[in-house]
């Protein structure tokens, strides 16, 4: 994890600011990440320089690293044969270190949080303004690392859940990065939350505010029939008459999971839930998280307002950037972890 990338720094006549950064030249288990030196990015119009303090690691991460499932190859955020961003991460917090021309509503000093489309597991990142907000002034920055993840479960559960106040909602997978986020953001838009997860999260999910909790490994979510609004499920195992059997009439279900295998990953299971969905009189709500600066500050009112609240599991040092996916890539972590970069 130590080795030192100097293939730009000393070559003569060149004067390249450098940053130490976590970086990703292959694909496969998070060891063949190494922490090295990588060119310093400069802010262009309507960009900013942030200097980071800590940045999420999530199970997303962890796809894009190992390059499974293989579609994630194809897509912006991989590259192929190799991938195509040397620098992995995607939410963050820090400082603002320079602002770019245009920019007007942050300046340097200002401590924020977003999320980018790559690059946050470095010391600095330029990213553009818009898609970063003010930092909650109630959070460390470890915590504000976790809380763009929150903007999956918020977009889930508003725009393709449709959830309104004494919606009854099913969260599966209540203990994740995301998981966490929809048990608290469901129950402060007024539904009645019952939540899945195992023994060993119980407590954890309940203190979030859950109405009920189901440990899976004691009762199966299915028993009692068809009594709920909106599932939203962050597990993506089970098949779609096992969904379907929960939701009442009209009743929405909403995936933010991956499965599918490793070549086409979610793309089956997208396929196979709109064939399944086309009868019975439920509803399929695909949908792609859209990274905007709006949402990031509905999360920081909620926040400041002490309705929802981050729940990070564990923060580690940049050295320890490969223990560090290797333990979310087990999907069983509890909430967010964080690696801390300067």
């Amino acid at each position: 994890m130590q080795a030192i990338d100097n293939s730009t720094a000393n070559v003569p006549g060149t004067t390249l600011a450098m940053m130490k950064a976590v970086v990703h030249r292959e694909y496969g288990e998070p060891d063949v990440l190494t922490v090295g030196e990588v060119r310093k990015p400069t802010p262009g119009a309507g960009e900013v320089l942030i200097r980071v303090v800590a940045a999420g690691v999530s199970i997303g991460d962890h796809h894009i690293i190992t390059g499974k499932p293989y579609l994630v190859r194809l897509s912006p955020f991989g590259g192929f044969p190799r991938p195509k961003n040397q620098v992995p991460g995607a939410a963050l917090s820090g400082r603002i270190e320079a602002v770019g021309p245009g920019v007007s509503t942050f300046q340097v000093g200002d401590e924020i949080f977003g999320q980018a489309l790559h690059g946050a597991f470095a010391e600095y990142i330029v990213m553009p303004a818009a898609l970063i907000a003010h930092k909650p002034k109630n959070l460390s920055f470890e915590e504000a690392a976790a809380v763009p993840w929150g903007t999956t479960a918020l977009q889930g559960l508003r725009d393709s859940g449709g959830i309104k106040a004494g919606d009854r909602v099913l969260v599966y997978g209540a203990s994740g990065a995301v998981g966490t986020w929809a048990v608290q953001l469901a129950k402060s838009l007024g539904a009645h939350v019952t939540a899945v997860c195992s023994t060993h999260n119980v407590d954890l999910v309940r203190s979030l505010g859950a109405d009920e909790v189901i440990d899976y490994k004691k009762k199966d979510f299915v028993e009692g029939g068809a009594r709920f609004d909106i599932l939203l499920d962050m597990v993506g195992n089970r098949g779609f008459s096992d969904y379907k059997a929960v939701l009442k009439g009209g009743g929405r279900y909403v995936p933010c999971s991956g499965g599918g295998g490793d070549w086409l990953g979610p793309l089956l299971r997208i396929i196979g839930g709109l064939l399944s969905f086309l009868i019975g009189g439920k509803q399929f709500k695909m949908f792609i998280q859209n990274v905007n600066a709006d949402d990031l500050v509905v999360m920081r009112e909620l926040i400041e307002a002490n309705r929802v609240k981050p729940v990070v599991e564990r923060t580690w040092p940049m050295s320890e950037a490969a223990a560090a996916l290797r333990h979310v890539g087990t999907g069983h972590s509890r909430g967010l972890n964080v690696l801390r970069l300067s």
